[in-house]
């Protein structure tokens, strides 16, 4: 499938972008493993997410779907074991269902085999295979990669991991086995990663204890029931920022947006650039800060991004080079590695697919050189998203500075994280 899109003159108007991805899986998760019936509202039914759902039906959580909340009656932590031996888990493009979901096996007394699509099955699961194992799990693989079949065992042994990589998906993966451990499992990482697993966990009653890059989670008997509200997703709005800044005489404001401090480092950034961004209605909702953002066009300034920040933004960077060619002077991005074994090697991909609208991107082995030049619009072609929804996501913003037509070859990609993307892209476009 491909779209075909054309320059517009400016953005406006008042949008919500769709529900967290990474919340919502994680309250599916520990509403599935408690005691209690939850209500998860707002969550995103995307194909990510609902791989997730499926999981957890399978093993034992009764999960009903009414209108855009999931009512769940929590399986226990010790999930329902299979009637024919094991479970066969398919997760489809979903890293996170499968590394976070690899930790709560771990402490299971059953063997579930975990399969992907072909993006999934190229993606490295040695990660969390490695501390998962110390733990005492039994993980076989396909040298690192999926299929994994796990052998959980009742009782873990605690561990003290310390990670040279800030990842939330491998720390996520071994707090949740830490549920199921002899005593207190200690996670230590470079960089601060996204905290929505501590912030949960601590929600549903498990002994979460954080100081620093250091997190630490002690066994539980049992999590309980909770009502918890999704945000929208940071990295969905992302894309949205992007246009309201690089489109002259924009104006748009998205409402209800998660600004997570461990995930606003796209704004943080933007805001030292000089970018015209305001935080308005700032609150909490279930343990995450939520704001509607007001975006207008703004001349910014070249900046760089290291590792101390690529946390905080990886999965906002695609659209940052985007901004950044847009800018006048050079930005220089690095640290950023991972973005080579996400859903595509993003490096290369953002770099190739960017050269073809005419933009100056060089790639690093860890990030990216842009040369950018203020009012300098692109030029449509026929570029590819490789499957992968946020590069289909930023070609598409990059087309509304683009001479001529642009095509995305194999657009409907961005159902995984944001379905009725381009529906909202459209309604704002003057």
């Amino acid at each position: 499938m491909e779209i075909k899109l054309k320059k517009t003159s400016y953005v406006s108007g008042v949008i919500e972008v769709p529900a967290d991805k990474s919340v919502t899986h994680r309250a599916v998760m520990l509403s599935s493993l408690a005691e209690g019936n939850s209500i998860v509202r707002n969550y995103l039914p995307s194909d990510d997410c609902n791989r997730t759902i499926e999981a957890f039906r399978h093993m034992g959580a009764e999960i009903k779907i009414d209108n855009d909340s999931l009512y769940i009656k929590g399986a226990g932590l010790k999930l329902a074991k299979p009637q024919n031996g094991k479970y066969n888990i398919y997760a489809g493009n979903s890293g996170t269902t499968t590394r976070l979901l690899s930790g709560i096996l771990a402490g299971q007394n059953f063997e579930t085999v975990i399969t992907g699509d072909d993006s999934l099955s190229k993606r490295p699961m040695r990660r969390v295979i490695l501390p998962l194992s110390q733990m005492g799990a039994d993980i076989k693989s396909n040298d690192g990669l999926l299929p994994l079949i796990i052998k959980g065992r009742n009782l873990l042994k605690a561990l003290n991991y310390e990670n040279d990589k800030s990842t939330a998906q491998v720390k996520s993966a071994v707090l949740f086995a830490g549920l199921y451990a002899d005593g207190a499992t200690t996670y230590k990482e470079p960089v601060k990663s996204r905290d929505h697993s501590e912030r949960m966990l601590k929600a549903f009653g498990a002994d979460v204890r954080v100081s620093g890059n250091f997190v630490t989670v002690y066994p539980a008997e049992r999590l309980t029931a909770q009502d918890i509200t999704v945000p929208g997703d940071i990295s969905s709005a992302a894309f949205f920022i992007a246009a309201a800044l690089i489109v002259p005489d924009s104006n748009l404001t998205i409402r209800n947006v998660g600004v997570n401090p461990t995930r606003d480092g796209l704004i943080e950034v933007l805001k030292q650039m000089g970018a015209d961004i305001t935080l308005t209605n700032m609150r909490e909702i279930s343990q995450e800060p939520v704001c509607d953002i007001v975006v207008k066009y703004s001349k910014l300034k070249a900046a760089n991004i290291d590792a101390s920040l690529v946390p905080r933004m990886v999965d906002e960077i695609p659209v940052f080079v985007l901004i950044a060619t847009q800018v006048d002077g050079v930005t220089r991005i690095s640290g950023a590695k991972e973005l080579r074994v996400k859903e595509s090697d993003r490096i290369e991909v953002v770099t190739s697919q960017f050269k073809k609208l005419g933009a100056q991107v060089e790639s690093l082995e860890d990030g990216f050189i842009i040369n950018g030049n203020s009012g300098f619009n692109l030029t449509g072609a026929v570029v590819d998203s490789f499957e992968d929804h946020r590069i289909a996501m930023v070609l598409a913003v990059a087309s509304l500075i683009a001479e001529g037509e642009t095509i995305i070859r194999d657009s409907h990609c961005v159902d995984i994280s944001f379905p009725g993307f381009y529906k909202v892209l459209k309604n704002i476009c003057r």
